[in-house]
């Protein structure tokens, strides 16, 4: 790692609010939250899971070294004529064909002289591209909910459920349903006040004179003959 590298600030890119598995669906929500109203400084597109795709497009040989090389030496030359034609105005089109030539050539030689050196352990020719597992679009904070609301992609609502009772089932009673309270007991009704008993005895109510009651008979004071 280089020191200027390690000097670079690593951007804020915010909260996740959507994924998305390839790019192109990242790019369509980024152009959405833009037309939105969503400041544009405050998007990014973050690629997790990088991975390198080298795509092998053929065999390279002799012949097809050159030809590459010749393809890249017509820009050489095409930029070394446009330098010229810049400092000499005058320059006849015989000489930027010259160059063009020149350029063409160099590029050919340079091409099979690095295909000499690698063709013993790199003999095919390929493209290589940076690939992510999935993107994330991330806005700043202040802008999460309104850009979830325009993505569709709001979290829901966290439910708490209610752990599985460990009680035996019972006869008449489902585990699942929820425990019913009892009923308030109604208060009973108030008992009606009762007459004292009086005491059941064969002799009437006493008589003050210590005389017996009306129903037994009196003795008679005068003597028996």
């Amino acid at each position: 790692m280089s020191m200027l590298n390690a000097a670079a600030p690593v951007p804020e890119v915010g909260e996740t609010v959507a994924t998305y598995a390839k790019y192109e669906g990242a790019q369509k929500a980024v152009s959405k939250l833009i037309e939105q109203n969503i400041p544009a400084r405050d998007i990014a597109i973050v690629g997790s899971a990088l991975r390198s795709i080298e795509k092998v497009t053929g065999r390279l040989g002799w012949a097809r070294a050159a030809w590459q090389g010749a393809l890249n030496g017509v820009m050489i030359g095409l930029l070394f004529a446009a330098f010229t034609i810049i400092w000499m105005p005058q320059l006849d089109m015989a000489m930027i064909g010259g160059i063009l030539l020149i350029g063409v050539g160099f590029g050919m030689l340079f091409r099979i002289l690095t295909y000499s050196i690698v063709r013993r352990r790199r003999d095919f020719a390929s493209v290589m591209t940076v690939s992510a597992d999935h993107y994330e679009v991330a806005v700043s904070r202040e802008h999460v909910t309104e850009a979830r609301r325009l993505l569709g992609t709001t979290k829901p609502r966290t439910q708490v459920v209610a752990p599985p009772s460990n009680e035996p089932p019972r006869y008449g009673i489902r585990v699942t349903d929820a425990p019913r309270q009892a009923a308030p007991a109604e208060p009973a009704a108030p008992s009606e006040p009762q007459a004292p008993a009086t005491p059941e005895t064969g002799a009437g109510p006493a008589d003050p004179d210590g005389s017996a009651g009306p129903d037994e008979p009196r003795e008679s004071s005068q003597p028996r003959d």
